[in-house]
């Protein structure tokens, strides 16, 4: 008879337990006390410290049919002081989107942006509203227009409003296309991000190409592939995108253009 899977994920109430269990009452400034007959916080005192009514958390935990908001779990990683991980957890198994978004809060530290320097080939960092925010001088010397010059460094403006792109970026028109299916699905999560909004909206008006890749609705994932430029100094030249996030803060991405593999005839 097969067993239950030892890597399924814990439900909402199993992982709430446990997380009330292994939290350190002096931690929240609760006395130890010798009545405790269970290690960690009472419910009660989880109730207390997140804003809640007893009952009403003593149902989540015990797992009842109950619909839990995305207000209620933020109270509860608030109350908690839970981690960034663990918030983000909490939400995932509570099937709710986090409004506050923690993984977008705080810039990757200087040591994690410079690792573009250690990279061979062009290699930059993109932000949630697709402006770069580091890059190497080789994709300074790549990007002209974009990562060469001073000002503006956002990618899809740069894309659609520059012309520097439409002569360097080859088969221009079916790039630009995905690019745009590739940002719509990477900022479904931040449709009410001002910032987001009014990046849209300006190239909505701006560019009729964003207008026209916009409306056709297109979601793609970013994912790498081949890439070829036609760089006015450096000719034609090819590589391979592979493109990550960044670990503790999902909303950057680094993409890096790798020599692309030569074809030898047999």
């Amino acid at each position: 008879m097969k067993g239950p899977d030892p890597i399924a994920p814990l439900s909402l109430s199993a992982f709430l337990r446990a997380l009330r269990e292994r939290q350190s009452p002096a931690e929240f400034g609760l006395a130890a006390g010798a009545r405790r007959r269970t290690p960690g916080l009472r419910r009660e005192e989880v109730a207390q410290l997140c804003g809640l009514s007893v009952t009403w958390y003593t149902w989540i935990e015990q797992g009842r049919d109950i619909s839990v908001s995305a207000s209620t779990l933020a109270r509860l990683a608030r109350g908690l002081r839970l981690s960034r991980a663990e918030r983000s957890y909490l939400f995932e198994v509570g099937g709710k989107r986090d409004p506050e978004r923690p993984g977008h809060r705080d810039d990757p530290p200087e040591e994690v942006l410079a690792c573009v320097d250690a990279i061979e080939g062009p290699a930059y960092i993109l932000d949630r509203t697709w402006g770069a925010r580091r890059w190497n001088a080789k994709a300074s010397r790549l990007f002209a227009g974009w990562l060469d010059a001073d000002g503006e460094k956002n990618l899809l403006r740069y894309i659609f409003l520059r012309p520097e792109a439409r002569t360097l970026i080859l088969d221009w028109t079916s790039r630009a296309q995905r690019v745009v299916a590739e940002f719509r699905a990477a900022v479904t999560a931040y449709s009410d991000d001002p910032d987001i909004r009014r990046l849209v909206e300006e190239l909505r008006v701006g560019s009729p190409d964003f207008e026209r890749c916009w409306e056709t609705q297109g979601v793609l994932a970013r994912e790498g592939g081949e890439r070829a430029f036609d760089h006015p100094t450096m000719g034609l030249l090819h590589y391979q995108q592979v493109s990550l996030s960044l670990a503790g803060w999902s909303d950057y991405r680094l993409t890096m253009l790798l020599a692309a593999p030569t074809i030898r005839n047999r």
